[in-house]
């Protein structure tokens, strides 16, 4: 191996390391991130025999994997060219899709969520203008903003998202 390839793989390695330690923090299994940077570094798709080969993992992990991954759009299943038998798998490559997908179906349901709590705390409370009210109030101002920005960049294309951005900072 050339030291070209070596870093190249050190690199490419890396990067699935990294992958393995966000799908922990979204709540999917090393085995998930590591799967999905197999893929996402693969020239082409990939079967279940491949990926137990690329992997070491076993033949009943990569298939719970690949169908979790495959649900929540990180991954797309196909069949393989010729009509065959085999399924074969390839990462969803526009990661700005992803996350906006996640920022939908799980970070805005949260805010909104939450935003009802603090809103109903904030009817329940007295008009004296006690500590609680101020503070649930100055919360309540936060997640309402937090649920404009979260809508926004679900809406919007990373180049439109960054334009506005910096048209905003100046």
């Amino acid at each position: 191996m050339s030291d070209g390839d070596e870093d190249r793989a050190i690199a490419r390695e890396r990067v699935i390391e990294s992958m393995e330690q966000s799908a922990e923090v979204y709540g999917l299994s090393r085995s998930a991130g590591r799967i999905y940077g197999v893929l996402y570094f693969a020239a082409e798709p990939l079967s279940i025999p491949e990926l137990v080969e690329e992997t070491g993992y076993a033949k009943s992990t990569i298939s719970n994997v690949t169908r979790t991954l495959t649900r929540i759009g990180l991954v797309h299943r196909r069949s393989s060219a010729g009509g065959g038998r085999r399924v074969q798998y390839s990462a969803e490559r526009e990661i700005w899709f992803i996350l906006q997908d996640v920022l939908q179906q799980y970070v805005q349901r949260e805010v909104q969520t939450t935003l009802r709590t603090v809103q109903r705390a904030e009817s329940q409370l007295p008009d004296d203008g006690g500590m609680e009210a101020e503070r649930i109030a100055a919360l309540r101002g936060t997640y309402e903003d937090l649920q404009e920005v979260i809508t926004l960049a679900a809406d919007l294309t990373a180049a439109e998202l960054r334009e506005a951005l910096e048209e905003y900072d100046q």
